[in-house]
């Protein structure tokens, strides 16, 4: 097939950190969309992609704190229970954050033999979250094994462009990558607590994205527009500011409508940069084309839902699908391990999203009635301590070690080549952040990422491909 990039992917890559579906980043191929289906019939008309299934109405139920944490375990235990059957040695990934240990605990409730458990340890205290997985692992006496990952594992830049197949810009695929590794050397199958967030409002992003509707509610938009659009654009950008001076982008965002504002928060590279660093040839290409419009096709079905709820539904839609369970996927098929969901048990998540938004989000207490229905089962030092995250040190790598790699992105080959990048700001991007005055570390590794792809894929194996469709 032809290897032809699809522009628009590249905006969406950019915007977004993955390629989501149905798009893929060559225009000759799509994806089938989750939950859906494609039937071919020979002589058939041109098969089109059928959806079986959708998340159902969100908050529409109202229990009590008791009744709904109740019925939680129930549902979290059927769900994890009927992931247990197998034939082969199973286990599970354990964190150290609230919904691996809550999958852990089910799991270990449930069985009379010690369940298998893995972990990744950072050698930096910033990203280590070891000593939090060991209380669970304690707590419940699984077997219990721990690998220690180095600051500087980035070697693995190259194997994930091809474990990807697409640029992909979640630098946590590098321990994800280890973790299926290390649990595949004991088990076949492994469970993870994969969907929590997503479910449970458990993202940061959440409760800001709540604190900027309070604002939009109370100030017209024909108001909030022109005043914090013109407040974003001088307030200066200081990433090495405490985090309260850093309002740039919560000024940017409460100009915009709540769509295009959530996009603000979850972009890897935002509009305003994003549309400097794609090359004029690039841009008349896309038309006036944004990301953004992916979110915007699902918040479209949601429009009667309440505001978190509406931003949960585009998760699901988008990152959860995208990002998460492609990263997983593909790292565990890389070391052949199945990996199994519970929290993605569709009668789980037909009675979860049902709950209302304050049983999810209680003020500064994300996952709040997943908490409450857990502290009977897990350490309340898990359940309530700060949210880590699954991280790598990306910022001191590129000042560091990979200083020498980040270069080359300046200096030409593949990247510069395709003309799809402004080698200006390219170059601006990598110089302000290796100089230590600006943090760009997102930005640069989605260029190495898509830069990996160009070299490992794009380009790789076109000796077996006619010249005619050979890019």
């Amino acid at each position: 097939i032809a290897r032809d990039i699809d522009p628009l992917a590249i905006e969406e890559y950019f915007g977004l950190g993955y390629v989501p579906d149905p798009r893929s980043i060559l225009k000759s191929v799509r994806k089938l969309p989750a939950a859906h289906t494609l039937t071919v019939t020979r002589g058939g008309a041109r098969p089109q992609p059928r959806e079986y299934w959708d998340l159902p109405r969100f908050a529409t139920a109202t229990p009590s704190v008791e009744a709904a944490s109740e019925e939680l375990i129930t549902h979290l235990r059927a769900a994890v229970q009927a992931r247990l059957i197998s034939e082969v040695p199973l286990g599970a990934f354990l964190s150290g954050g609230v919904d691996s240990s809550a999958v852990v605990a089910m799991m270990a409730q449930g069985s009379t033999e010690p369940v298998n458990t893995c972990s990744i340890s950072f050698r930096d205290p910033q990203f280590d979250e070891a000593r939090y997985a060991q209380l669970v692992a304690d707590r419940y006496r699984t077997n219990h094994h721990v690998e220690v990952v180095e600051s500087d594992d980035f070697g693995l830049i190259d194997t994930l462009a091809n474990v990807y197949d697409e640029p992909f810009a979640d630098s946590s695929a590098i321990p994800t990558y280890r973790v299926c590794q290390l649990a595949r050397r004991r088990v076949t199958v492994a469970l993870s607590g994969d969907a929590g967030d997503e479910t449970f409002a458990g993202y940061r992003r959440y409760r800001w994205h709540m604190h900027e509707e309070r604002i939009r509610s109370v100030v017209p938009q024909a108001v909030r527009g022109p005043l914090f659009g013109a407040l974003g654009a001088i307030y200066p950008k200081v990433d090495w500011a405490p985090k309260i001076f850093r309002a740039k982008s919560t000024l940017q965002s409460l100009a915009l409508d709540s769509i295009g504002a959530y996009f603000n928060t979850v972009s890897v590279v935002p509009d305003y940069l994003r549309s400097r660093l794609l090359s004029p040839d690039l841009r008349r290409e896309l038309q006036g084309y944004t990301a953004v419009q992916v979110l915007r096709g699902f918040a479209d079905r949601a429009r009667d839902f309440d505001a978190l709820s509406l931003v949960q539904y585009v998760d699901f839609k988008t990152y959860l699908c995208g990002d998460i369970l492609t990263k997983v996927d593909r790292a565990s098929m890389a070391h052949s391990l199945e990996v199994r969901v519970p929290m993605l048990d569709h009668r789980f998540l037909e009675w979860a999203v049902t709950l209302p938004p304050g049983l999810k989000l209680n003020g500064q207490s994300g996952k709040f009635i997943l908490k409450k229905a857990l502290e009977p089962h897990v350490p309340d030092d898990v359940l309530y301590r700060p949210k880590m995250g699954f991280a790598v040190p990306l910022a001191s790598w590129f000042r560091g070690p990979l200083r020498s790699r980040v270069r080359e992105l300046i200096d030409g080959g593949e990247l510069a080549a395709t003309g799809y990048f402004d080698p200006a700001m390219v170059r601006r991007l990598v110089e302000e952040h290796q100089s230590g005055a600006r943090e760009h570390s997102a930005a640069i590794w989605a260029l190495l990422m898509f830069d990996a792809f160009l070299r490992n894929v794009l380009r790789a194996d076109t000796r077996d491909v006619p010249a005619a469709y050979a890019a």
